[in-house]
């Protein structure tokens, strides 16, 4: 690692135990690696070796990571929260699946007050803001092993990067906007209770929608969504019970899906 890394404090999980780096919250089992490529792609293939639900992999160092439409997410070791958590959630209807990655986003944006005190919000469908700069991501990735589905949510929250660090100048950091170093073990384990609370509710039946429009700051502005083939311009002015972006458009109302959606930006002047 980095002389940076070295100055940054490691990961430590809930429960640790000696000799490793791992602990149990719960029904969670969380685990924090050095190094991993992906950490979605090394829960998935824990699941299709038998792993359960309720696997929790955290790396110090993500050196393939990716985001949404296979955007790379790498970043400095030790610099950011980088998690996916393995999610079987059986009883729920297929067609209830794309509210997993939008109550994620409400699960950290809650861990992320309740550690930092910083009031970040949600842009549709999985960016984590801060000052209007993104502040983390969320990809869901949906993989089945003999017969069973499961989600693979893997969340990125930028932690410690100074301003040279980030890749994009919309990007932020907890650092960047606290001034200040940030606890990062304790906003794992903040992460891991706030995502199972919403989680468990969600499976229950819960309806969220309103706990992530409250968060969520797209409805209400002008914005141009990419989509294969176009654009559709107009005003965002809800999300719908399905999870979908509602645009209103001089041709009517768009309901728009994440997997169809490139990417949304405001629309300028």
């Amino acid at each position: 690692m980095s002389d940076d890394a070295d100055s940054r404090p490691p990961l430590e999980a809930a429960g640790t135990t000696s000799g490793t780096t791992s602990g149990t919250t719960g029904r969670w089992r969380v685990e924090v690696v050095d190094e991993s490529a992906s950490t979605n792609a090394d829960v998935g293939d824990r699941f299709r070796s038998g792993e359960r639900e309720g696997l929790v992999l955290a790396a110090e160092h993500q050196t393939a990571g990716r985001g949404r439409l296979g955007r790379e997410w790498v970043t400095p070791a030790r610099s950011s929260l980088t998690v996916s958590f393995l999610l079987v959630p059986d009883a729920a209807p297929p067609e209830r699946w794309p509210w997993l990655p939008l109550l994620t986003g409400v699960a950290a944006a809650a861990a992320v007050r309740r550690v930092t005190g910083v009031q970040v919000a949600l842009k549709w469908p999985n960016d984590v803001l801060a000052d209007d700069h993104k502040l983390g991501g969320i990809l869901l990735e949906r993989i089945e092993h003999d017969g069973t589905a499961a989600a693979v949510v893997g969340i990125g929250i930028n932690c410690h990067q100074s301003r040279d660090e980030l890749p994009v100048p919309e990007a932020t950091s907890l650092a960047i906007v606290t001034g200040g170093p940030v606890d990062r073990s304790a906003l794992l384990g903040a992460l891991v209770e706030e995502l199972e609370v919403r989680y468990d509710e969600w499976v229950a039946g819960a309806d969220l929608r309103a706990a992530y429009l409250e968060l969520c700051t797209t409805p209400g502005q002008q914005v141009k969504v990419a989509v294969p083939g176009g654009e559709v311009t107009g005003e965002a002015v809800d999300v719908d019970e399905a999870g979908r972006l509602v645009v209103r458009t001089s041709a009517g109302e768009e309901h728009l899906g994440a997997g169809d959606v490139v990417h949304v930006r405001p629309e300028g002047p």
